[in-house]
């Protein structure tokens, strides 16, 4: 009973990661392909204006997730940093070179500087995610097993690249409804319909590959296939499939309110159909949730300490990403998308 409320606590935690980091993984994304240094000068400035407030606090969730997976389900734990260790090792690097390259690119003074450390982040912004999501299919088509050996075959295989794939279309769209919402509180329009027209491209993406994606687990992760197709995992993907729509409809809407959350509801909601639908499997079809667990009086503990994280961190959090939605914590007018500065040209 207590491993199957930690192991929803721990898939909830991976949904808060997928929304809060994933937006940010997608404004890197959109600084990527924004163009050279003055076509993509106003789109950077408005990414680096919108990311500045909170970007490094959404890695809280990320530490949730390695705290419960270690403590609460170790067997997992170890079974799938075995097994996945490559494209892991290559996700933290990227982890630390995006924030490396976020904050240094407007500090240094030489424009081939400011150049290498864009570059960084934004290239790192899309690897990233993509083997997170890669080792996330290995884990959904069951190649993370206690016999298996580290192999490219465990994360480069037709279910791991597509949800790799999936997680850079789910991070752009992401980032790209909130870079809208930014551009019409910092009253620039013109920014507006750049971010709507790209989360529109990013959701359209989105649909198409997970389209693909349920076709390809039928054959490579059949578990996984029935319960998106069934029960819980079905309601999830049906939710999934309106906050898509809901989303895209938003997006045409001169106000565009509220689509910020039929975004942030369409990512959690895939993710908690993966979860339900490798109920009651950690690892399809190999390791239960139960066989997975630790020990009893360390999951009560665990338990326990989540409750309180949870009650100091998440009203603190929720009050930060108010703060910044509503533009408290720092003003911004389109004389500063167009000023010059240390980072104009990165």
């Amino acid at each position: 009973m207590i491993a199957g409320v930690i192991a929803v606590v721990l898939l909830l935690a991976v949904a808060a990661y997928a929304c809060g980091g994933g937006t940010d993984y997608g404004a890197g994304f959109w600084d990527l392909t924004a163009g050279g240094a003055e076509r993509g000068k106003r789109p950077r400035r408005l990414i680096d204006h919108a990311m500045a407030p909170v970007w490094e606090v959404n890695n809280v969730w990320l530490i949730f997730v390695l705290v419960i997976m270690w403590t609460g389900f170790p067997v997992f734990f170890q079974q799938v940093f075995v097994t996945m260790w490559l494209p892991l090792a290559l996700a933290a690097v990227g982890t630390v070179l995006r924030g490396a390259g976020f904050a240094l690119r407007k500090q240094v003074r030489r424009l081939a500087g400011r150049r290498l450390y864009g570059a960084l982040f934004a290239v790192a912004s899309l690897l990233t995610p993509f083997f997170l999501g890669a080792a996330a299919g290995g884990v959904a088509s069951g190649r993370v097993t206690s016999t298996t050996t580290a192999s490219t075959d465990a994360w480069a295989n037709p279910t791991s690249l597509l949800f790799g794939l999936l997680a850079i279309a789910a991070t752009a769209s992401l980032g790209a409804v909130f870079l809208a919402a930014d551009a019409r509180r910092f009253a620039v329009p013109d920014l507006d319909g750049y971010f709507r027209r790209r989360a529109l491209g990013a959701l359209a993406a989105l649909a198409v590959l997970a389209v693909i994606t349920l076709v390809v687990t039928h054959g490579d992760a059949p578990h996984v296939w029935h319960g998106l197709t069934h029960g819980v995992g079905l309601f999830f993907v049906v939710v999934a499939a309106l906050g898509t729509v809901a989303t895209g409809w938003l997006l045409t809407r001169p106000s565009g309110a509220w689509s910020r959350v039929t975004a942030v509801g369409t990512v959690a909601s895939a993710i908690l159909a993966w979860g339900m639908a490798q109920r009651p499997y950690l690892v399809p079809t190999s390791l239960t949730v139960a066989e997975g667990a630790g020990a009893h009086t360390t999951l009560r503990w665990l338990g326990l300490v989540t409750l309180v994280a949870l009650v100091l961190v998440v009203p603190a959090v929720a009050l930060l990403y108010w703060l910044d939605t509503q533009g408290e914590l720092e003003s911004l007018t389109d004389a500063d998308l167009r000023g010059a500065g240390t980072g104009d040209e990165g």
